[in-house]
């Protein structure tokens, strides 16, 4: 089935320009001119992906971002930044996108993370288990539902699947090149933080201590091994 994808851009050019490309692709494009109107699209009808711009009229692709993560919007997002913007970057991180390009962009690596974060979403677990607990915390796999001490715990679509990916290689210790191939479906891994601010999430919002974690622990110079 074509998998669709809606395109939040303001500047007409490189809206063009990119949806054209998707199409050559082989995917369905819906495009946006503002953030509003993005919002909306985005919240009525089913998307595989969403691209988001980050400077937009009307609402800024942040507080899109923001919004439709609160609303319960688990489609994958892709950010596009300008090359400044590095606060910008690690907010929509945040606030729940799943990666950042940064403008200006070779067509073919927007490609590349667009087929990486299609891919990811078909990520099977290893074992048959619904749900998994560790400390104060519940995972259950089939409502994507994270719960500390019986509150639930709010994550992006992202920060899930890397959570999922590594209690299901609890015990092993994962590489940020193995993690980015494996979760986030590069078939080669580029330069970037993009692991490292996640697992700064996660531990933030699931360890007790996020300076001296428990259950995603650092193994330096290798990676990170889940403990739980």
């Amino acid at each position: 089935m074509e998998e669709t994808i809606l395109l939040v851009e303001d500047e007409p050019g490189l809206r063009i320009t990119i949806s054209d490309r998707l199409h050559r692709e082989g995917y369905r494009v819906e495009t946006a001119a503002d953030g509003q109107e993005g919002y909306e699209l985005a919240l009525r009808s089913g998307f595989d992906l969403l691209i988001l711009d980050i400077m937009l009229p009307r609402r800024s692709g942040l507080d899109v971002c923001r919004d439709l993560r609160q609303s319960g919007f688990t489609t994958p997002i892709l950010m596009l930044t300008a090359r400044d913007q590095t606060a910008d970057k690690v907010l929509g991180l945040k606030l729940g996108a799943d990666d950042y390009l940064t403008k200006p962009f070779e067509m073919l690596e927007l490609l590349a993370r667009v087929e990486a974060l299609l891919r990811r979403s078909v990520i099977k677990t290893r074992s048959p288990d619904l749900s998994y607990s560790f400390g104060a915390i519940r995972v259950d796999f089939r409502s994507t539902e994270v719960v500390r001490d019986g509150v639930p715990v709010e994550l992006s679509a992202m920060e899930f699947q890397l959570l999922r990916y590594l209690i299901e290689h609890r015990g092993e210790t994962l590489s940020r090149e193995s993690l980015l191939q494996d979760v986030w479906g590069y078939a080669k891994a580029p330069t970037t933080r993009t692991v490292d601010v996640h697992v700064a999430w996660l531990r933030q919002k699931l360890e007790d201590d996020p300076k001296q974690p428990r259950w995603i622990v650092t193994v330096h110079g290798l990676g990170y091994k889940f403990t739980g």
